[in-house]
């Protein structure tokens, strides 16, 4: 995991652009730092060593001929098994997976990235051909921002570096708009800045004599077309073998690395079954971390505890308190760049920097079988599915912005692409809510303590299967996610296994009426004060601030956002 950069177009200047732009991403790579001049620009790299922890694996990687220069945040697991397809076509100088990511694109181009199985962000440059080749993850786990500002193309892991390189800080008022009225974080490709574009999730880039294309290389709908008609026939024996088939392959991958491997658990069937199946591979030196409120309508440290009772894991619990959330939300803030997830993003920021001091740099996280598997309560209702979960009333209050700025944002339309309500919903949440902006939350929470974060449920072969799969291998007799709970009952006590899903909360809606009141109102106080005010309508924005203070609600959603905003504003 590491942080990556560059910039075309500016060949005297791009080498100190760069080495600003790293500057401001040490913390996603804090082992080593480097810059390579290319073509008319720089490529740079901050490395977090995992794999190959020894020098001659650092970036920017140049192949041996000198033609080709790679940058790559992130990991491939099966590097180990493409390294035995190429041994005869290429001669290997490391024992990293940077490597193999070069030498398979050298040998397969573009179409490496078939072959990969991974969560990556890279950028490579072709010094013969003078262009540039960049890809994203098909989930999109590492971030691939970029921007075509002042005639200069530059790329970065994170937006603050697009600032370092020269790209204004210009609020893009469109993505606001959609955001604090319709709770969406993108629009299309648009960032939440002016200038700035993320390459979307299983898509490439490429920049020759100034022009910048891209197109997708993944698409889920059409992968998860082609096999609807086979796995639907599957039967239940049938689905399970290939389930845990794939299930366990992915975790044996993902356990691939040089330093130690944690577990993130929750106390819920996912992180339940996780930790199963690393103990089933024989990862008996992984160890176990689990935050908590001191609040026990929503602390799971009970199902933890009983879950690892008999495994002789260590666990290390992290507390967050009230008093903590000021700080480390404003310190959140600002290595997320754009609005993130409230204060259970706070305690994982915790958690990371929790295993960082404990040496553990690798942590395994249960994100993402609830929405290929149709793990929430809503999936069953999937026609009535909500954009922000977990509230019987709006998440959002539109009628507290502005006319101007409400009439900015775009009309929220969600491509259908299946016959059927439930997949487009999983559809839906896996590529364009939920899990993307989790996934952003998370990488820049365990980026900013330097720990790499692994998402074995993400295998994409996995995703697939369950997407296809007909809905009563998701949904039986009531009970969600009935595949994988069918396999963790094998290995789990009947407790855990079929254990309703709990989605990991923290007392958010309590702390905002009590112990955080009155910071909540200072932060929509700076709010009033900020660049940003003309978006509110202040009396309605305090009013229904005040009406939340005096008479609570299932939803704090829309509370956080205007905290949020103030966060992201203080001082511009």
């Amino acid at each position: 995991m590491c942080g990556i950069a560059g910039v075309l177009g500016s060949s005297g200047a791009a080498p100190n652009a760069v080495r600003e732009m790293l500057s401001c991403l040490q913390d996603r790579g804090p082992d080593a730092t480097a810059v390579k001049p290319i073509g008319d620009g720089a490529i740079g790299h901050s490395r977090l060593s995992i794999v190959d922890l020894r020098a001659v694996s650092n970036q920017p990687f140049e192949s041996a001929d000198g033609r080709y220069s790679l940058v790559f945040n992130g990991e491939i697991y099966n590097y180990r098994e493409l390294r035995r397809e190429l041994q005869g076509s290429y001669g290997f100088r490391t024992a990293s997976d940077t490597e193999v990511l070069l030498a398979a694109y050298i040998h397969w181009g573009p179409a490496a990235l078939e072959r990969l199985q991974g969560m990556f962000a890279f950028a490579i440059w072709d010094e013969r051909e003078q262009s540039l080749f960049a890809a994203r993850d098909r989930f999109g786990v590492k971030p691939f921002f970029y921007s075509e500002y002042g005639g200069l193309f530059s790329f970065a892991s994170e937006i603050k570096a697009l600032w370092a390189a020269g790209v204004p800080r210009e609020a893009n008022e469109r993505t606001w708009a959609a955001y604090l009225s319709q709770g969406m974080y993108r629009v299309g490709a648009e960032a939440f800045w002016r200038h700035v574009l993320e390459l979307p999730a299983g898509c490439l880039l490429r920049v020759r004599d100034g022009r910048v294309s891209t197109e997708r290389w993944y698409s889920l709908e059409e992968r998860v077309q082609g096999l609807i008609e086979t796995t639907c026939a599957l039967s239940d024996e049938e689905i399970l073998d290939q389930t845990e088939a794939l299930l366990l392959e992915s975790v044996r991958l993902r356990l691939h690395a040089d330093v130690p491997v944690s577990i993130n658990l929750s106390g819920g069937m996912d992180s339940s079954l996780l930790l199963a199946l690393t103990l089933r591979d024989g990862a008996e030196h992984v160890t176990a971390y689990s935050f908590y409120t001191g609040d026990e309508r929503y602390d799971e440290l009970p199902w933890v505890e009983q879950m690892l009772e008999r495994t002789g894991i260590p666990l290390t619990t992290v507390l967050l308190s009230a008093e903590d959330v000021p700080a480390l939300a404003a310190t959140v803030a600002l290595k997320q760049d754009e609005p993130f997830g409230g204060i259970p993003t706070l305690a994982y920021a915790d958690l990371f920097q929790a295993a960082r001091s404990d040496g553990r740099l690798v942590l395994l996280d249960g994100q993402g079988l609830d929405e290929s598997w149709a793990g929430y309560d809503y999936y069953r209702s999937p026609s009535r599915a909500p954009i922000v979960q977990g509230t019987t009333s709006s998440a959002v209050r539109p009628d507290c912005l502005s006319p101007e700025l409400l009439a900015l944002a775009p009309e929220r339309s969600v491509p259908k692409p299946f016959d059927d309500a439930l997949r487009n919903v999983q559809w839906r949440d896996l590529m364009v809510t939920k899990l993307p902006r989790a996934l952003r939350f998370n990488d820049r929470v365990s980026m900013a303590a330097s720990t790499e974060l692994r998402e074995p449920f993400l295998h994409h072969q996995l995703v697939e299967l369950g997407l296809a799969a007909r809905a009563d291998h998701k949904i039986r007799d009531g009970v969600s996610k009935w595949t994988p709970r069918t396999i963790a009952s094998r290995l789990l006590p009947e407790s855990v296994a079929l254990a309703p899903k709990r989605p990991v909360q923290t007392p958010q809606r309590e702390w905002f009426r009590g112990e955080l009141r009155h910071w909540a109102s200072d932060r929509v106080d700076r709010l009033f004060e900020s660049s940003v005010a003309g978006w509110f309508d202040e009396a309605k924005t305090r009013g229904e601030l005040q009406r939340y203070f005096d008479q609570g609600g299932d939803n704090s959603f829309y509370i956080w956002q205007w905290i949020n905003t103030a966060l992201l504003f203080d001082g511009i």
